[in-house]
């Protein structure tokens, strides 16, 4: 029998994730496209199971990260790419099996930046850090939405979280002022909603300093000044290793410290930072670099002389946000060489 119509085996395959409908585009070894399929969630994984191990990619989204487990668990190469560098290579009209070609040949691409595959601790520590960041701003708004109940009834409250808690239980119990008995049953419910609230985010963030104390990795990163328990545990969710990037300067400048640039005709132009990547650590690092700054016994830190000089040629919040970047260069160090720690006093002064 003549195997000559066979099909070909794909070398790549593209997949465009949906919540229930998942486009495939298989590409032979030149490229060209050799299978167009559409799968339900309860079967594209059947067809991979049957497949050959191939070059597998994904967008960077809601459930590629599953995926991919799932897939190199089977035995393929898995390559989650951010969307904005997939959109060059749609041509011209939109469609799923479209974006799933586009998908696959920017797989192919030597040059091209892939996002890791987080474990499955990775994954349930960002959970954490992003379920507490969602209560952290749920309070905030509770505040300012009771703040603005008491200023309809020409009560200020004082400006902070802190004496908030303190100075609205009085304003409750004052029978002399102008809160009418129903806007005062609601402030009185909301801040019940508050006082829950505080309790759960004080539970949420003993579970995450019980993790950074358990891992050695974090104990060694909260030996840098400036990361704390929080900062330790979200750099780990998000960047793991650190050996996705080649140099210290790639973790800056994959967390957007570092400045976007815009040069041409031989003229180099720096602008402001490009606050790409994970919003969430850079602000971390960036609050973290703030208390370091106002902080930091400089004559007995090894980055004080680096502070002081930093500081006599530019405005403070310049220099907060070089030394994120710096501290962002000192974890990659730490991640990638099993033991590292951070020596706060200079070797040449010990």
């Amino acid at each position: 029998m003549s195997h000559r119509n066979a099909p070909r085996p794909a070398a790549v395959y593209g997949i465009d994730i949906g919540k229930n409908v998942f486009h495939v585009v298989g590409l032979d070894s030149g490229g060209a496209p050799i299978q167009r399929i559409r799968f339900r969630r309860d079967t594209v994984l059947q067809f991979f199971e049957r497949a050959a191990p191939a070059i597998v990619g994904m967008e960077s989204c809601a459930g590629s990260q599953w995926m991919a487990r799932k897939l190199q668990a089977m035995g393929h190469k898995v390559r989650l790419i951010p969307a904005q560098f997939v959109k060059p290579y749609v041509k011209s009209n939109k469609s799923d099996i479209i974006d799933a070609e586009a998908i696959a040949e920017a797989a192919t691409r030597p040059t091209m930046r892939f996002a890791t595959i987080k474990s499955e601790e990775q994954a349930d520590l960002q959970a954490l850090h992003r379920v507490r960041d969602q209560m952290i701003s749920t309070r905030t708004r509770l505040i300012n939405q009771m703040r603005a109940f008491c200023l309809e009834y020409g009560i200020a409250l004082r400006q902070g979280a802190g004496l908030f808690k303190l100075d609205l239980p009085r304003v409750l119990e004052d029978a002399s002022n102008d809160l009418s008995p129903a806007m005062r049953r609601i402030l009185s419910d909301l801040f019940g909603d508050l006082c829950r609230l505080e309790r759960r985010i004080e539970e949420v963030t003993r579970e995450i300093t019980a993790i950074a104390d358990r891992e050695d990795v974090s104990r060694r990163l909260m030996t840098i000044p400036g990361i704390g328990a929080l900062g330790a545990t979200a750099l780990l969710a998000a960047v793991g290793d650190g050996r996705q990037f080649n140099k210290a300067r790639d973790l800056a400048a994959w967390l957007g410290l570092v400045p976007r640039e815009y040069s041409t005709g031989g003229k180099q132009k720096l602008l402001g930072i490009s606050k790409r990547g994970n919003r969430y650590v850079r602000k971390l690092l960036v609050h973290g670099a703030r208390s370091c700054f106002r902080h930091l016994d400089r004559t007995r830190d090894r980055l004080g002389n680096w502070l002081d000089g930093l500081q006599s040629r530019m405005h403070p919040n310049k220099a907060v946000v070089a030394l994120a970047a710096k501290m962002a260069r000192i974890v990659w160090v730490i991640l990638t060489k099993p033991g590292a720690l951070y020596e706060r006093r200079d070797p040449a002064f010990a």
